[in-house]
């Protein structure tokens, strides 16, 4: 691989030809660079890349996973799977051959990551290093299926950390009530906590509303966007899921409520994120509102919770629920019958009513 020397700055410069993805040859020229030797590197692993060699460095690969697997997602998924990419895998792989990570590499650095804390100086959690134990297996695997890689190290050493299912906690029609009191001295919090329980929209549906999104003749809210904020970047895409995409009949209470609150936005655009708070506004107002009452503390996604168990109490099935919070029904059914274990009694007591008359 030649180097060249420019005369005037002293620097080194690479010139070559390659082969690119549609068969056609072309010419590449990269300078700027301090020795002959790392031009000469670059070159080659550029060419690596370019043939899809598993000799490169993971770095590079990384480089090509983006390319391929970025396209195919919501910006703000790609944003999080690069948030771990960057600062948990990485640092730890970047100048490593792809081909020579071992499985006792990712035992190792699997050790290094089980040291790590988190903002708050705690253990990470067992779920987070499930998470970011998938992403570098995800890397390796895409390694694998498309560039010629024999095996995923990732996927030979193991998982660490675990799944949790966090308790699923929810709040009673009066317990949401007397909470919803201590937050009407605040009408952004008061207004959103009405939303977020009343029609169990998730958290990020909340924070993306707009004006347009209402139609106050029909009753209805759309559900068509879900905002995040990562990396300080304000992000709007599509909602979680193509059923999370719906129309909400809202009840009249709620469109009254609603429109009152509209009307106080001054100059609001069509437009305009009428919650234009962050989660942790919401998060700390919950601890706000909870202190003042008494009522117990739950997470900010558990108020989607109390709003499904409410029309399961209500008797409402789970077809019907399913298509209101845009979930499948077959989740309802599974994730939400213990709520209401007297179901299963009434149902006994039903069948057993059933039986008694026909023997009769």
């Amino acid at each position: 691989m030649a180097a060249f020397k420019n005369k005037d700055n002293g620097t080194w410069y690479v010139q070559f030809r390659y082969t690119d993805w549609k068969g056609e040859r072309q010419q590449k020229l990269k300078r700027g660079f301090a020795t002959k030797k790392e031009a000469q590197a670059w070159e080659r692993e550029f060419l690596m890349e370019k043939q899809a060699d598993v000799n490169m460095t993971f770095e590079s690969f990384v480089a090509l996973y983006e390319k391929d697997i970025k396209p195919k997602l919501k910006l703000n998924t790609w944003v999080t799977k690069d948030s771990i990419i960057q600062k948990k895998i990485l640092p730890y792989f970047r100048k490593r051959k792809l081909s020579e990570i071992t499985a006792k590499d990712i035992i190792d650095w699997q050790n290094e990551i089980r040291g790590l804390t988190d903002h708050n100086g705690k253990p990470l959690s067992a779920t987070y290093l499930k998470t970011v134990h998938n992403q570098l297996s995800a890397i390796f695997n895409h390694a694998v299926r498309y560039y010629g890689l024999q095996v995923n190290p990732a996927q030979q050493a193991g998982n660490m950390g675990t799944e949790e299912r966090r308790e699923m906690l929810f709040w009673t029609r009066e317990e949401y009530t007397k909470f919803s009191e201590a937050m009407m001295d605040k009408p952004i919090s008061f207004y959103a906590f009405e939303m977020l329980y009343w029609c169990g929209i998730r958290e990020g549906e909340l924070l993306a509303l707009t004006p347009a999104d209402f139609d106050f003749e029909k009753g209805t809210v759309s559900i068509n966007k879900s905002y995040q904020r990562l990396n300080g970047q304000d992000i709007v895409t599509t909602p979680k899921t193509k059923k999370s995409n719906r129309v909400i009949k809202m009840p009249q209470f709620l469109c009254e409520e609603m429109q009152d609150y509209l009307k106080q936005l001054y100059g609001a655009k069509p437009d305009s994120r009428i919650f234009p708070v962050s989660k942790y506004y919401l998060h700390h107002e919950m601890d706000r509102g909870c202190k003042e009452t008494g009522v117990k503390r739950i997470r900010i996604h558990d108020l989607r919770h109390s709003h499904i168990s409410l029309l399961i109490d209500m008797g409402f099935t789970a077809l019907a629920i399913a298509d209101r919070v845009g979930h499948e029904s077959i989740d309802i059914t599974y994730r939400y019958a213990h709520l209401f274990p007297t179901r299963q009694t009434e149902m006994a007591n039903k069948l057993d009513s059933l039986r008694t008359e026909k023997g009769a």
